[in-house]
């Protein structure tokens, strides 16, 4: 299949143990009327019985010699279902508590790669009667804006309907022109266009940055008890919100949903850590990714882009918080103006490049860090989905803490809501689903300020 693209293969170079690079997402389904107790063995068992795997689900990385050490994508022409689908059920009572501490352990668990990069994992036990399923999928495999487009191509805006299962192959949306062969001189000048006119355009972004003091800039992020080499163990903490509480303080303040989103996140940080006595004079920088792909783009690897926020997490004010997260942000976002795919990318890629430094053992421990943590918002559906009568009732994700980066917070909408899911590393990140009130509180303090 050729050498795997940079942008995807890495995501495989600096996995290990501590540092598993695989994103997730928990879904919660009611079960239609008149589902009996055997429910979800028998969609298990329906799984099991698929045929036409989708491309995407049968590709395992391999290298060698004859790839010169380069990774490459390769079909596993014997894949096996039973691997991939798995059936669990919670203990008693079987809380949502129970259900997190569960995803929280299959979260933190290095994928196979002898095989190809995913699961699903189909859950039963709560004691509402609602089933769970949790997948996850390898980010060199794609990102996470393609696995929520995944998910939502699964499923159905009606119970009635019968849909194939996620892994299934589906028929292929023909491609816009200048796609193929032909096109390829065209896009190589093009690309080197993008690249020898990349340096006096960031340099001009660094110097307005600098000049406005609004753009948060690399290595600027102090550093904070998130910042700290990892473990491999997982705590996951979720829950969701009114999206028209959210927009209702955006409409009012003059910012987007996003910078509320932020702003929320920002009061939880703030206030975790002055509990932990630990909360930094400088404000935190988040690293906010913004995905570059087309609307119609179906392809499965990674296509992004970053922007650093200034959290403003020394302001103790809410209202003025909020304001400053917007100035960050639209300074991010008038930076990547004029920019092409490719150029913005290479700017992300500097922007990340301090994580390198963190594969080195001992070096997160005294280099400044390029960001304190990851913040995503990833829109999703905004109507009600089925899946073969099932009803869809949340989706929260779950994302990946890096060495060096122990918290990361992903925001995802669907049918109404605004659901988080904070992922972090078990042992240097106590006590995460605190953060679930601060951010409650944080929203109705900014309610508070602005309505």
């Amino acid at each position: 299949m050729g050498l795997m693209p940079l942008n995807d293969s890495m995501f495989l170079i600096p996995e290990s143990r501590e540092q598993p690079m695989h994103v997730g997402s928990l879904q919660l389904f009611t079960p239609p009327e008149g589902a009996g107790p055997e429910y979800l063995t028998e969609l298990y068992e329906e799984a099991l019985r698929a045929q036409d795997v989708a491309p995407a689900f049968r590709r395992r990385p391999h290298r060698s010699l004859t790839t010169l050490g380069q990774w490459t994508w390769v079909d596993d022409e014997h894949i096996d279902l039973e691997h991939h689908v798995r059936h669990s059920a919670l203990p008693p009572p079987g809380r949502i508590r129970e259900l997190l501490a569960l995803v929280s352990r299959l979260h933190g668990s290095l994928l196979d790669r002898h095989r190809p990069l995913w699961e699903a994992h189909l859950i039963e036990g709560l004691a509402d009667g609602r089933f769970a399923v949790y997948t996850k999928m390898h980010h060199a495999l794609m990102d996470g804006v393609s696995a929520l487009k995944l998910l939502e191509r699964s499923l159905s805006t009606s119970p009635d309907d019968t849909v194939p299962m996620p892994f299934q192959a589906r028929p292929q949306r023909p491609r816009k022109p200048g796609k193929g062969v032909g096109a390829l001189p065209a896009q190589a000048a093009q690309a080197a266009w993008d690249l020898a006119t990349l340096t006096p355009k960031a340099l001009r972004v660094a110097e307005r940055a600098v000049r406005d003091q609004t753009a948060a800039l690399p290595m600027q992020a102090p550093r904070s008890i998130l910042n700290v080499p990892i473990t491999g163990s997982r705590r996951f903490a979720a829950e969701a919100w009114s999206l028209d509480r959210v927009r209702a303080v955006g409409t009012a303040a003059g910012a987007t949903i996003n910078d509320v989103l932020l702003a929320m996140s920002a009061s939880a940080l703030r206030a975790y850590l002055i509990d932990m006595d630990a909360l930094p004079d400088a404000p935190l920088i988040a690293m906010t990714p913004v995905s570059l792909k087309d609307d119609d783009d179906e392809d499965s690897s990674n296509s992004v882009g970053v922007i650093l926020c200034n959290l403003a997490t020394h302001l103790a004010d809410p209202a003025e918080r909020l304001l400053a997260i917007r100035s960050s942000m639209l300074a991010g976002k008038a930076g990547l103006q004029g920019l092409s795919q490719l150029q913005i990318t290479a700017l992300s890629a500097a922007v990340m490049a301090p994580l390198v430094l963190d594969l080195v053992p001992g070096v997160s421990k005294v280099a400044p860090p390029a960001y304190n943590l990851v913040i995503s918002n990833v829109p999703g559906p905004s109507e009600p989905l089925y899946w073969n009568g099932a009803r869809l009732e949340g989706m929260y994700p779950l994302s990946i803490p890096l060495n060096g980066q122990a918290l990361n917070i992903t925001v995802t909408s669907y049918a109404g809501q605004v659901q988080f899911g904070l992922i972090g590393c078990r042992r240097t990140v106590p006590h995460l689903q605190r953060m679930l009130v601060g951010l409650e509180n944080g929203l109705a303090e900014l309610e508070k300020a602005f309505l």
